[in-house]
């Protein structure tokens, strides 16, 4: 019979986040990990198999926490300042690199190498097209955006900038920085 984990697996896996982000996943050693979760190398292979499908789990929690926290935004006020607060929440500092972006990270990382990670972004970039696809298409329903805008382009850019500005973010630019990108994104939409 095999013994019960004696430690919080959500717990766990948010320490992997944060390790993840600080080193990439090459340069995470098992003791990194090992000291970030706070848990002994037989639970880390008994729960989680082995580095990357550790990774693999990290990595999936984290697109998903993040598309919580960009859809929660996206929410919020007129299309526009839904957009503008979906593009700057979460983005992390380079003053806390535990807060890095493990989406962005893996692609720059792994480039289109592993099909497992690839299906992850994917899915994740997709997720978030169509998100800010749905407000792009409610600002041009209220009059707020072009008429004429390509709501999945639109989205698509909105994207990019996202991830962008996580880099900016990491390399040390400051809100008012960042907020100026978004703002500058926006101002090509409007009508």
């Amino acid at each position: 019979m095999a013994r019960p984990s004696e430690f919080d697996r959500d717990e766990a896996i948010a320490s992997a986040i944060k390790v993840f982000a600080r080193h990439g996943y090459e340069a995470a050693s098992t003791s990194d990990l090992l000291d970030g979760m706070g848990i002994a190398r037989q639970s880390l292979y008994g729960a989680f198999g082995d580095k990357r499908r550790l990774f693999l789990e990290a990595l999936r929690r984290y697109a998903a926490d993040s598309l919580t926290q960009m859809r929660d935004a996206l929410a919020g006020g007129t299309a526009a300042e839904g957009i503008e607060a979906a593009l700057l929440v979460g983005l992390g500092s380079s003053a806390d690199v535990e807060t890095g972006c493990l989406g962005v990270g893996s692609i720059v990382e792994f480039s289109r190498t592993d099909p497992d990670i690839n299906a992850q972004n994917d899915a994740a970039g997709l997720a978030v097209i169509a998100a800010f696809a749905e407000r792009v298409r409610d600002g041009m329903a209220a009059g707020e955006f072009d008429p004429g805008l390509d709501p999945e382009a639109a989205a698509g850019m909105l994207l990019a900038l996202r991830s962008g500005l996580k880099v900016s973010a990491r390399g040390g630019a400051g809100e008012a920085e960042l907020r100026e990108a978004a703002r500058l994104a926006l101002r090509g939409l409007r009508a």
